[in-house]
């Protein structure tokens, strides 16, 4: 992998110019366009693979019908960065605004972004506004840091009447407020400000649009106009085919508790995951399965996890090396590149190859990093997906450690359990798996739809149900919890099919809730006192609607994080663990029997507040509706009894056969 400065002086040797990267060094980098245009070095031919140029006519389809704000979908190593460099010169000026503006939010993506246009565009002025280097605002392409275009008022030289397109690399970001201030700048912040506007085109591109913490990328980005994943360009051998094996490690992650990203706590992982005997267990899984592998990925949780494991690693005697974001530049460019060069079988990083990053004979990934995040285990197994000279696929080695914390793992990638073990399965066997377990599902709830069908028809059938004695036995089953509470750090308590409630002191509340196949998420607000109403209650909002219940949860923690206080809403607060008050236990006492009441040193507030919270959320409903559908299913093995019973005993006037 070239610096910045590597490459430029290459390219100024090659092409007889002034050397580029005295530009990196200057304030100003105008003196770009100058250096472009002095050499006679070609544009550099691309021959566009099908799918690159079909993506291409979308986004052009798409803006002449009037579309402004557009999503690229495609699977890393599918050569986003080509295409929207091709983008440059296939948009149509408007205006008399022909300048593009290209945004990241890594050092890496902006290097890589620049080096594709001074390849793409010799003839042009490009620009880097990254740290010291400024650009001028007057380049025909600006490549910029989100970090940097936004620092003080240096936004303000680039005149959005200038520009006919912005291209924002790893779009999955763009929501946040650093881009959605650039995106005001350029008057792309609302749908009502650019149809009424000359505004530029917006594209996105990403390999993994959603977010982890649920935010609607709609306030960003209209249409996605393209998407092609890793599965389909693996089937059309764009991509190299992947194996993936699970291994259990064990380590003990339930009581992990998120960070501020959703995913993991690092120092907490760290220390549950960074063990003698985990990695002990890693190194010998990485042995069994892919010993024989040429260039082997390893992602950690932190820097003291890859110290750990680099040296479980070099113990075995295999020559492993590690990059952070606190190795040298220098010293990281060697190390990737000797890599590269295939003279050591072993890189361990932390956080720094999981996006831009291109190390095509990669032929395995090690994650030795559980995360709860989808999109960071597809930016991780992306990195194994190139295709390379001599590489018949990648293998994907997943230490998933404990299966009950809420984490993702590669099977879920392909809709199967996060707790299935595979051993070596490639993309159609995984495929292949995940087709019979669907067609088990169906067959399973074809048998109970049946049962229920036949209990309506009062036909004899059989219904199994959980037997509960009473509400109050209902409202103590704490069994619908324990799945999104290991994807949840919040209190959230189930009500009954497929509902969970999120409230608080003020008595508003948070539901998540299917509909359909869809999962909706809605703000319930407690009307204060002396609003007459009908109901003590607004009128619910939707938050979100999702096609998946993990980013359904996130969205309504990343709301409930803004509107309830954490303290009354948190699973892990010590408060939850303190006796229950008398005021909980005398209400909960009203629906059990007088020789079986509670007291405050039998029960804690959490768990008095959850089974409060069910019973106010109708529980006493359900439980009536189960008792009923029980006492049905009771009446109809009655009746199928009965019938046989008067079958066996009737007795038919006539001769008897000579069997009888």
């Amino acid at each position: 992998m070239f610096s910045f400065s590597q490459y430029a002086l290459k390219l100024s040797k090659r092409t007889g110019s002034q050397p580029v990267h005295r530009f990196f060094r200057c304030k100003s980098t105008s003196a770009v366009a100058g250096v472009a245009t002095a050499g006679a070095t070609p544009a550099l031919q691309i021959t566009l693979r099908t799918y690159q140029e079909d993506c291409i006519q979308s986004v052009l389809s798409s803006l002449e019908k009037g579309h402004r704000r557009l999503g690229i979908s495609l699977a890393t190593g599918s050569g986003k960065t080509v295409i929207f460099t091709q983008l440059i010169n296939r948009i149509p000026s408007a205006n008399d605004a022909e300048q593009t503006l290209i945004l990241a939010h890594r050092r890496e993506l902006v290097e890589q972004a620049a080096r594709h246009c001074i390849l793409a565009y010799p003839s042009k002025s490009i620009d880097v506004e990254m740290g010291a280097s400024h650009a001028s605002g007057a380049a025909d392409i600006t490549v910029a840091s989100i970090q940097s275009i936004n620092s003080g008022d240096r936004i303000l030289k680039f005149d959005p009447s200038r520009y006919k397109l912005i291209l924002v690399d790893e779009a999955h970001h763009i929501v946040s407020s650093q881009y959605l201030d650039v995106l005001e700048h350029f008057g792309l912040r609302h749908a009502a400000d650019w149809t009424q506007t000359s505004a530029p085109a917006l594209v996105g591109v990403s390999a993994t649009f959603s977010r982890f913490d649920g935010k609607s990328l709609g306030s960003a980005i209209d249409h996605i106009v393209y998407h092609r994943d890793y599965v389909d360009m693996i089937e059309e051998n764009w991509l190299s085919d992947v194996s993936f094996t699970t291994v259990e490690s064990k380590a003990d992650i339930s009581r992990i508790s998120s960070g501020a990203t959703g995913d993991f706590q690092p120092g907490a992982l760290s220390q549950a995951v960074n063990t003698d005997e985990t990695n002990e267990i890693t190194v010998r899984a990485w042995l069994a399965r892919a010993k024989a592998r040429k260039s082997t990925l390893v992602f950690c949780v932190d820097l003291s996890h890859v110290s750990s494991l680099t040296s479980t690693f070099r113990k075995y005697g295999f020559d492993a090396r590690f990059v952070t974001g606190d190795t040298p530049k220098k010293v990281r460019s060697e190390r990737v590149d000797a890599f590269k060069n295939g003279e050591f079988p072993v890189l361990l990083n932390c956080g720094v190859f999981t996006e831009g990053t291109d190390i095509p004979n990669i032929d395995c990934v090690l994650l030795a990093r559980p995360t709860k995040s989808r999109n960071l285990l597809v930016q991780m197994i992306g990195r194994g997906m190139r295709l390379h000279k001599g590489k018949q696929n990648c293998h994907i080695i997943d230490m998933v450690a404990s299966l009950n914390a809420g984490i993702v793992s590669t099977p879920t990638l392909f809709g199967l359990d996060p707790a299935e073990i595979v051993e070596d399965l490639g993309t159609k066997d995984m495929m292949e798996l995940r087709e019979r377990k669907e067609k088990e599902q169906q067959r399973e709830q074809e048998a109970l739809q049946s049962q229920t069908s036949n209990v309506a028809k009062r036909v004899p059938g059989r219904v199994t149900f959980t037997d509960y004695d009473s509400v109050y036995d209902l409202i103590q089953d704490t069994s619908e919890e324990r799945f999104i509470r290991a994807i949840s750090p919040y209190a959230w308590v189930g009500v009954g099919d497929g509902k969970y409630i999120l409230t608080t002191r003020t008595g508003s509340y948070i539901s998540l809730e299917p509909d359909g196949s869809r999962c909706i998420v809605k703000f319930t607000q407690k009307l204060p006192e002396g609003i007459r109403s009908k109901s003590p209650f607004a009128t619910p909002r939707i938050i979100a609607q999702t096609d998946s219940f993990e980013h359904a949860v996130h969205s309504a923690d990343t709301y409930a994080a803004k509107v309830f206080e954490y303290i009354f809403i948190s699973k892990s607060q010590a408060w939850r663990r303190k006796p229950a008050s008398q005021a909980q236990v005398d209400f909960l006492n009203k629906m059990r029997s007088k020789d079986n009441h509670l007291t405050t040193s039998t029960i804690t507030k959490g768990q008095a507040g959850d089974m409060i919270t069910k019973t106010k959320h109708g529980t006493k409903g359900r439980f009536e509706k189960m008792s009923a559908q029980k006492r049905l299913a009771q009446r109809s093995q009655e009746k199928m009894q009965l019938s046989q019973m008067q079958t066996r005993d009737q007795i038919k006037v006539g001769p008897l056969s000579r069997d009888s």
